[in-house]
């Protein structure tokens, strides 16, 4: 072979090296951003920045809340898929982005560490207060579930606290930092109650056999499938029924309408894999942050500091 071939051969090889280390960076991100649980993290920082929204937050205090609650769920996200990778692997889920070793475990956990330390100085931007009911649900919820209470009878405390601290960290963050109405925090908790059902109905098999036990994996998928509307139901009621005043004819609208799908996800038959029950209580949920975000204005009528 002549050095002309060679040398075309070997400059066309050193050509690929780029293209093929900007794949494997691609590839990376891709899997880290898979890895942070991107679906609920997106969902949780919208509505914590519609409700900022509602409750009279300007357009710069409302990019401060989304800025804080995306890294909070960020760093609770891959947490969560640090912890698990080992678990995830031996257990074959194929559907969890470090099962297959794409990532380093250890790559996804110093993410979530720098999204946690990012999220502090972010939530200071609410106010200390605010901010400090912000990372007690991000640690209390998020972190300590992850860490142990996963596993658990008490495994939907972290996500109650989590979501109960939501209202408090957008209502502490005004000017005048009220603290938000009782009905506010207990619907929150609710909320997060049974988006701890909703999430977990689809795999309590696969956890089951990854050895994980919380309190929806020993109720069992037909228990939860009940629960997990009816918890996003009460959570609607509270919303309703709570703030002062005759509820009016949309409150009316949405209770029914949220009524009717509840009793539909769980009294309509299906069989085990079906994901209808799983729809309809993400359903009722969307109704009842509806709700919520509408009773904006009457969250903010407690004293303020």
């Amino acid at each position: 072979m002549s050095p002309h071939v060679l040398k075309g051969e070997y400059l066309a090889l050193v050509s690929l090296y780029p293209s093929a280390a900007s794949g494997r960076a691609t590839h990376r991100l891709t899997v880290l951003l898979r890895s942070c649980h991107p679906e609920p993290a997106v969902a949780v920082t919208v509505f914590a920045t519609a409700l900022a929204v509602s409750v009279g937050q300007g357009p710069g205090r409302s990019a401060a809340v989304a800025a804080a609650v995306l890294a909070g769920q960020l760093s609770v996200g891959w947490c969560n898929d640090a912890i698990d990778a080992q678990r995830d692997t031996a257990a074959g889920r194929r559907d969890k982005p470090l099962a297959g070793g794409a990532l380093p475990p250890r790559v996804v956990a110093a993410a979530a560490g720098t999204a946690l330390l990012v999220c502090v100085p972010l939530s200071l931007l609410s106010g200390g207060l605010a901010a400090a009911v912000h990372l007690a649900g991000v640690a209390a919820g998020g972190w300590a579930y992850n860490l142990g209470l996963k596993g658990t009878v008490l495994s939907p405390l972290p996500y109650a606290l989590g979501f109960a601290s939501l209202p408090a960290f957008v209502t502490l963050g005004l000017a005048s930092r009220p603290w938000p109405a009782w009905w506010a925090v207990t619907a929150g908790a609710l909320l997060g109650v049974g988006a701890h059902f909703v999430n977990v109905l689809p795999d309590i098999e696969k956890d089951l056999a990854g050895g994980v036990r919380g309190l929806p994996q020993r109720l069992g998928a037909t228990a939860c499938r009940w629960l997990a509307p009816l918890m996003m139901l009460a959570a609607l009621g509270v919303l309703v029924a709570g703030p002062s005043g005759a509820v009016g004819a949309p409150g009316w609208v949405v209770a029914a309408t949220a009524g009717a799908v509840a009793v539909a996800g769980t009294a309509v038959r299906s069989d085990a894999e079906s994901r209808w029950p799983f729809r309809a209580a993400m359903a009722v949920a969307g109704l009842a942050v509806t709700q919520l975000l509408l009773s904006g204005a009457d969250m903010v009528g407690l004293g303020s500091l």
